[in-house]
């Protein structure tokens, strides 16, 4: 081999193991494509904000060390939120404390994330990167590891702009048994504080209802305070984040799988006066609208001053109070005792009011 040719080999084999560079200002269709676009953006941006050793492997999946003797609690979900920036949180923020928060409610220690990008087109790159980072902030927050992901890119008009999908794995401990079959009539139903002020904030944020109101979502991770409630009331029943459909839909999720009926005290359900007058306004039922770090749990009713304590003791939780009491007729029902001496039934919700809030 001559020296030209031999030149011409260094120089493929140093631009083969280069580190791929983005230049690129907006998001193209090749940024999904497997290619050297999608490997720039993945090391230069992704991996740069958020990149851990298992994820930097990029391999098509994370293998994860578990301890023998610990089960392991799954989920999976994904954020279409509009706008993606509103009063009290973000898409990156949401994403992640929603998924943590679904493992936190099943008694689960959350440790893994698997975090994938759907991007439009013509997507700006800096909102790109700056939702990476906030990604990458709200996982350090809670302290869980994103280990494995993906990105497809579909063409300009056929997306809004980027919709995230989260995956969550946490370590459930032996100790922790949370279903609706540990329901038991007397039981106390907790909520750790106010409703409605996410679905509310998202809802004000989009400026088309010509209304205003100081209302900030309570988008927030769960885990520290779900922990310090199982320690403090070991035998806790059963648990939710009540999201899209918000309190409502819980509690009739879990009169559904019990058998059981609830029934709730409208007097000592926390609503702010903002989200209320906003609700009353539309037409909204404050028990429907999502929440986005507020917990809704059930306990034996000789330990519900101590989960109550125990909540208050936080921020998120300095609301929190006991709002109804697990019965047994009628059964598979949500009743609310209204503030005006009435008693209604609390059904299922038909359609979605308030769509893209998660």
């Amino acid at each position: 081999m001559n020296a030209p040719e031999e030149h011409v080999l260094q120089s493929i084999e140093a631009r083969r193991r280069a580190q791929p560079r983005l230049t690129d200002a907006k998001v193209t269709t090749a940024h999904g494509a497997g290619g050297k676009a999608q490997e720039a953006l993945l090391t230069s941006l992704i991996l740069e904000a958020y990149g851990s050793e298992q994820l930097r492997l990029q391999d098509d999946g994370a293998v994860v060390d578990v301890a023998r003797s610990a089960r392991l609690v799954f989920t999976t979900d994904s954020f279409v939120v509009t706008p993606r920036v509103f009063p009290g949180g973000s898409l990156g923020r949401l994403a992640v404390f929603g998924t943590v928060n679904d493992l936190a409610v099943m008694g689960a220690e959350p440790k893994w994330l698997a975090v994938s990008f759907l991007l439009e087109e013509g997507f700006d790159m800096d909102e790109l990167r700056g939702l990476a980072e906030d990604i990458a902030a709200a996982s350090r927050e809670v302290g869980v590891e994103i280990v494995t992901g993906d990105t497809k890119v579909v063409e300009r008009g056929k997306g809004d702009g980027v919709y995230v999908n989260t995956s969550g794995i946490g370590i459930l401990a032996d100790s922790v048994a949370l279903g609706a079959d540990q329901v038991r009539p007397g039981d106390k139903v907790i909520v750790s504080g106010p409703i409605g002020d996410h679905g509310t904030s998202v809802m004000l944020a989009r400026g088309e209802l010509a209304l205003e109101g100081d209302v900030r979502s309570d988008c927030a991770p769960l885990a520290d305070i779900v922990a310090s409630l199982l320690a403090a009331v070991p035998h806790t029943r059963w648990m939710r984040d009540p999201t899209r459909g918000g309190l409502a839909s819980a509690c009739c999720e879990l009169a559904a799988a019990s058998g059981l009926a609830l029934r709730l005290h409208e007097d000592r359900i926390a609503v702010r006066p903002a989200v209320r007058a906003a609700c009353e306004l539309l037409g909204l039922d404050p028990l429907y609208v999502a929440n986005e770090g507020t917990l809704v749990a059930v306990v034996p009713a000789d330990a519900a001053d101590v989960a109550v304590s125990t909540l208050a003791a936080y921020d998120i939780g300095r609301d929190a109070a006991v709002v109804g009491t697990i019965d047994t007729d009628p059964g598979g029902l949500v009743l609310l005792e209204t503030a005006f001496g009435g008693t209604r039934v609390v059904d299922r919700l038909v359609g979605d009011p308030l769509p893209r809030i998660c």
